[in-house]
């Protein structure tokens, strides 16, 4: 039985890594300026933030970055009733967005701005890793023209309140650690984004249920154990 379930875990470890290609980046809700924008590690890495954004609300993530270096950021929304119009605007801030930004000390911060553009609800995709379903919306590639401090900030110019999910980079980057530690939290970040408490619940009862079915299987190996020798005991008596 141990052998069976740890051969099933491994074969969904594997099964789900090639489809989850984002580092789950977790965060207080603090970054509502420039000042306390949250900081995004390495632009070129995939990265993917959880977002709960009110009315009239803004969240700003900072990154830096070199001349020459490509830049990808997208905007999807999880297949939620009542998110089916939502699309946040999507800004990107700083020196070096436009190709005519060539001095540095004359060159102040640039605002680029990316709404959505499509039709609603928009394409769909099925996340296999969190088995979510999202509406896409607007995707940003570019060019960086000037090292420096770059800002995305992301706000809904109807004030509606709503989710979404921010990604950031294009390059997969686990370790074999990864599996047993990023993975599994972020799967459980994604159940919570989405509100399934249900497939968390269920989750969990598996998990508690491994230890229960071993225990059994323990004493029940004990007792044949015991029986055996008290029926040998016998019959040499």
């Amino acid at each position: 039985m141990k052998k069976i379930l740890l051969v099933l875990f491994l074969i969904g470890i594997i099964s789900v890594v090639p489809a989850y290609g984002h580092k789950l980046i977790t965060h207080d809700n603090t970054h509502r300026d420039f000042e306390s924008a949250l900081k995004i590690p390495d632009h070129k890495i995939s990265w993917a933030i959880y977002e709960d954004l009110g009315a009239n609300e803004t969240k700003y993530y900072s990154f830096d970055a070199k001349h020459g270096d490509a830049f990808y950021a997208s905007i999807v929304i999880p297949k939620i009733k009542g998110l089916e119009d939502y699309s946040p605007t999507l800004f990107l801030v700083g020196k070096g967005i436009f190709e005519n930004d060539v001095a540095p000390f004359e060159t102040k911060l640039d605002i680029k701005k990316f709404p959505y553009k499509g039709e609603f609800p928009g394409m769909e995709f099925y996340e296999p890793f969190g088995q979510v379903t999202y509406w896409e919306r607007q995707e940003v590639r570019t060019d960086i023209i000037l090292d420096g401090k770059y800002f995305v900030v992301i706000t809904d110019e109807s004030n509606q309140s709503g989710k979404y999910s921010l990604a950031i980079g294009t390059i997969e980057d686990f370790s074999g650690m990864d599996f047993f530690t990023i993975l599994p939290k972020a799967w459980l970040d994604t159940k919570i984004f989405v509100n399934d408490y249900i497939s968390i619940g269920i989750a969990f009862f598996i998990l508690s249920a491994i230890p229960v079915i071993s225990i059994i299987l323990i004493i029940r190996k004990i007792n044949n154990f015991s029986k055996k020798d008290i029926i040998k005991f016998c019959e040499i008596g």
